[in-house]
């Protein structure tokens, strides 16, 4: 088993380019070992553009997660503190080797009743891969 996160694209860019070296949530899964995790590319592109393997994951406050990891959010402050504007704590999930597919996969092809994830759910990456 993986992980499907939907990602804006807007910082699936700030992930290619370096910038973004953690991934912020609010809540994460509950499955140990989970290492691999698939990334949804929403609108305009609505592809599985990749994955990337989990490094650390950090639960903390999110002042404490930006005092950290400010400088390798790849996101605003602003939109930041407004992500977790309702939450007292939230997670940071290291990001270690991206691997961007050649061939993006259009999981609309795959499954016929493919809704993106919401924040994540569980894939079998084998059935993904056929």
């Amino acid at each position: 088993m993986s992980v499907l996160l939907s990602i804006k694209p807007k910082y699936v860019e700030e992930i290619v380019n370096g910038n973004k070296k953690y991934e912020f949530r609010k809540a994460v899964w509950k499955r140990e070992n989970l290492k691999k995790i698939y990334i949804y590319s929403p609108l305009p592109v609505k592809k599985i553009i990749g994955i990337f393997y989990v490094g650390d994951i950090i639960e903390d406050s999110p002042e404490y997660l930006w005092g950290e990891f400010k400088d390798h959010s790849g996101i605003a402050e602003e939109e930041f503190f407004n992500y977790f504007k309702t939450h007292d704590t939230g997670f940071a999930i290291e990001i270690n080797h991206l691997d961007l597919f050649d061939n993006p996969i259009d999981p609309y092809e795959l499954f016929s009743d493919f809704n993106p994830p919401q924040s994540y759910y569980y894939i079998d990456e084998n059935f993904l891969l056929q």
